[in-house]
């Protein structure tokens, strides 16, 4: 072990004191085959049972403890700050990934991607996950259309300096590929084994569900706005107030040119609705547009990434 190790292997960990044994010592066998220095880092996210204990005594290991359980991607970005690795390679606690896989992401690493993500080809969840999961992959494809097929796989790789200016809430782990190709960085993806749960239950459940489609949708806004806020709103803003416009101006033809009476009639009150809409909308992407313009500017940085610089 160097102080500068060349793997960070990060593994977020909740209930699972049947695995984790189990799983530290796949890991630094898979570790120790590849020869290169590594660390290992289990983020507990406030498990109940005898998780931490069955960490006592696993060497060598990095423990993260959280107070509560603040969820699976808290602990990855709690994970990734900890890391030193020039590359991070995340996974699942459940025994599901192989870290005999860990390999295979770093020859697809070779060859040029900042990202690599595992894809499980062949699935060993029941058929409920099957379902949500296909479910769940249609609707990416449709808001955010990534290059992977499969952005709920945990067994991933990364190259250290993706996570320079990264914060992850809420269940944004899944999208961490998505939200890296935004900013420029390249994503490859390869097949991995996956294997069926064996000790402890699964974590996700229908809520989880829920919280993943409202940040899917949070990502899709990124991805096409976050740099232009005054588009969506602004845009959406004055097709509003041109169609409560129209509305307001043929009333007024009626009115002055056929006597059609206006006081009786719901279509002004709609167009005055429009107009007002469409005003609080423009406004809000005034607004959203200096919120981002702040936002980067407290950051010390810009909406774009460079890669290199180099002089001659």
């Amino acid at each position: 072990m160097s102080e500068k190790p060349y793997l960070s292997i990060v593994a977020p960990v909740f209930n699972e004191e049947g695995n984790v044994r189990e799983l530290h010592r796949r890991i630094l066998e898979a570790c120790q085959k590849i020869g290169k220095s590594f660390e290992i880092i289990f983020i507990d996210d406030g498990s109940r049972d005898g998780t931490v204990k069955e960490c006592e005594g696993l060497s060598p290991l990095i423990l993260i403890k959280f107070r509560k359980n603040f969820g699976q991607t808290a602990a990855m970005d709690a994970g990734f700050k900890q890391a030193q690795g020039e590359i991070i390679v995340t996974m699942d606690s459940d025994l599901q990934n192989d870290p005999a896989d860990i390999p295979l992401l770093l020859a697809e690493m070779d060859k040029g991607f900042d990202v690599v993500s595992g894809w499980r080809f062949h699935r060993k969840d029941n058929l409920s996950k099957h379902l949500a999961s296909r479910a769940a992959n249609l609707l990416r494809k449709v808001l955010i259309n990534d290059t992977i097929h499969d952005s709920g796989c945990s067994l991933k790789a990364y190259k250290k300096e993706c996570f320079k200016d990264v914060d992850l809430f809420g269940e944004m782990h899944r999208f961490i590929p998505a939200i890296l190709e935004l900013q420029g960085y390249k994503v490859g993806e390869v097949k991995v084994t996956h294997f069926p749960r064996v000790h402890g239950v699964t974590k996700y459940n229908w809520k989880r569900g829920i919280k993943g489609i409202v940040d899917m949708i949070s990502v899709w806004f990124w991805r096409k706005y976050s740099n232009r806020p005054l588009h969506l709103f602004g845009g959406t803003g004055m097709v509003f107030m041109a169609l409560g416009f129209a509305i307001l101006v043929w009333m007024g033809i009626e009115k002055i040119f056929y006597g059609y009476p206006v006081a009786t009639r719901n279509w002004p009150l709609l167009g005055v609705f429009f107009v007002l809409i469409g005003i609080q909308l423009f406004i809000s992407g005034l607004l959203a547009d200096i919120l981002l313009k702040s936002y980067y500017k407290s950051r010390n940085t810009m909406n774009y990434n460079i890669k290199e610089i180099v002089q001659s």
